[in-house]
């Protein structure tokens, strides 16, 4: 019987000779690594990888870690496996074996199912503790190459996961070490879900556990499921920390956090709960001040459309209405637009729920429904601090719309926001909350629809065929193998002309208003998408999931 291979730990010296022979580095290069030592706990391709030499098989690039791993995957013959946290089941895999062990062998598993266990390891010759785990899940053992510095990462955090799981749900815990416990949860969760680049956190209550999901880029994408029991300490946790009433559980209730992460950037949350048959489901909005101090190009308003936006903002009264659903962008454009108009020269007032965010420049109010301050009751008060300018919230029903158009037309400018799904819509809506068709068109200069599409990631996007402009998601590491990083805003603009204005009626008809505004040049939402895709920056199937048809 043939004797197994020795397991034997990587070396510096001997990855810089394996390198030399495939010619991936020169001579000179493997000198100078080969004085330098490691660090400790320090993979042998970190070294190298922290020299940032030219990779000669691809002109411009760089031998990275995960080049290097790529490398080592294919002498070793084993899969290479750049790890996405967001493709990883926590819940199943950060209990299969202690941190300690997973520490001593610098591995990680990365998925399970009732077959086999897959692992991460970036020592692909060291096998020792393929018998010893295996024996223990009893189930066949599927080993994968992994970057050393993910797996050290992902290892540290969800072993400490899992222990403050397992420590909160036991019965045996006492009260002081539980909430010692889920403390470490929340902050892991608030850590976790910043460095993914969620926009919001979704606590939800199921049956048999809990439920944690996180949405990047407006898709939604499962985390974590913790037992039911620490679910509600989460949430309870969370409430505390927002000021909320703890005991109430019947009733929805918002709240708001402002913490400090771990890199020292402070974060603000917006908290909603929303009682359920198991409980509060919970929903956390990442507030992140960058998005609401981007000016117009950043947010994606650019060429014509903003030609034509800056034509409506720049009238000295009138109502100018963005539209869309939640989580469009809108607060994003008006801030932007606020930011643009605000001069020392003019009084800009808002009257905000909640305020996003502390602006020099503005003068804000909060509403406070408990108190009866309401938009409509907000903007009755800056009407009387002698404003120029005026940005209400939203508008939600006919006293605050009323308000509004009060103000439009006593020479004032007045910015607000409207859920509707196309600017036209706009003006239908405005009819059905009980606004008179002739205020319409004596107020109204202008809306704005838009909506958020992801942007195609720069490290892999593909140029379609010859005859077709544009670019298509292809995926890589980088973009977690999505083909999108980040988003990108697509914008149609109405003027409401005198020709547009004499179409309002109490009978408007949605279609013949968006042909007049056509004939009169609107660039509808899918035609700004496209132009966004013939400059390569999101792709068809991206604007046509997010537009509406029209």
């Amino acid at each position: 019987m043939p004797t197994p291979p020795q397991d034997h730990w990587l070396s510096l010296d001997s990855l810089l000779t394996d390198l030399l022979d495939a010619q991936l580095i020169t001579p000179a290069a493997a000198r100078l690594l080969a004085t330098q030592g490691l660090a400790e706990d320090e993979h042998p391709l970190e070294p190298i990888a922290r020299q940032h030499l030219p990779d000669p098989r691809r002109a411009g690039q760089r031998l990275d870690l995960d080049t290097l791993c790529q490398w080592l995957a294919e002498r070793a013959c084993q899969p290479y496996l750049y790890i996405d946290p967001l493709q990883l089941d926590l819940s199943a895999t950060a209990e299969l074996m202690s941190a300690a062990f997973a520490r001593r062998h610098a591995i990680l598993a990365v998925a399970v199912d009732a077959h086999c266990v897959t692992v991460a390891s970036a020592q692909p010759f060291v096998r020792a503790w393929e018998v010893d785990l295996g024996q223990v899940l009893r189930r066949p053992i599927k080993r994968v190459l992994a970057s050393p510095a993910q797996i050290r990462q992902f290892s540290q955090t969800f072993c400490q996961l899992a222990r403050s799981v397992n420590a909160a749900n036991s019965n045996t815990a006492r009260r002081d070490n539980e909430e010692t416990h889920i403390v470490a949860i929340v902050d892991w969760l608030l850590q976790y879900a910043f460095d993914q680049r969620a926009s919001d956190i979704h606590i939800e209550p199921r049956r048999d556990h809990g439920q944690l999901r996180f949405r990047i880029d407006g898709l939604l994408h499962p985390i974590y499921q913790f037992p039911t029991d620490v679910t509600l300490a989460v949430v309870s946790r969370l409430k505390t920390l927002g000021r909320m009433n703890v005991a109430e559980k019947r009733r929805p209730q918002d709240g708001r956090i402002k913490t400090r992460l771990t890199a020292g950037s402070e974060v603000e949350l917006r908290l909603s709960t929303l009682p359920t048959p198991f409980g509060e489901k919970l929903v956390l909005r990442l507030f992140d001040p960058f998005l609401l101090q981007q000016d117009f190009a950043q947010l994606g308003l650019d060429g014509d459309d903003l030609t034509l936006w800056q034509r409506v903002i720049g009238q000295r009264h009138g109502l100018i209405l963005v539209t869309g659903p939640t989580g469009s962008g809108k607060t994003s454009t008006l801030y932007a637009t606020l930011k643009y108009l605000a001069t020392p020269e003019v009084n800009l007032c808002t009257v905000e729920d909640p305020i996003e965010m502390v602006e020099p420049t503005f003068n804000q109010l909060q509403v406070h429904p408990a108190i009866d301050l309401g938009f409509a009751e907000g903007a009755r008060a800056l009407l009387r601090q002698d404003p120029d300018i005026i940005m209400i919230g939203e508008i939600r029903d006919l006293e605050t719309a009323q308000v509004a158009f009060q103000a439009a037309l006593t020479g004032h400018l007045v910015l607000s926001t409207l859920h509707t799904n196309d600017a036209c819509s706009a003006i239908t809506r405005l009819l059905e909350l009980g606004i008179a068709p002739h205020l319409i068109k004596a107020g109204l200069i202008g809306v704005m629809a838009q909506r958020l599409v992801r942007t195609l990631c720069p490290a892999c996007k593909q140029p379609l065929a010859a005859l077709e402009a544009g670019y298509q998601a292809r995926g890589c590491n980088e973009c977690r193998q999505t083909g999108y990083h980040g988003r990108t805003g697509i914008h149609e603009v109405l003027c409401v002309s005198a020709a547009f204005g004499r179409r309002i009626g109490n009978d408007a008809d949605l279609t013949a208003l968006r042909r007049q505004a056509c004939d009169e040049g609107l660039r509808s939402l899918h035609q700004s998408g496209a132009q966004k895709v013939a400059l390569g920056l999101t792709s068809t199937a991206e604007v046509l999931r997010v537009a509406p048809g029209n």
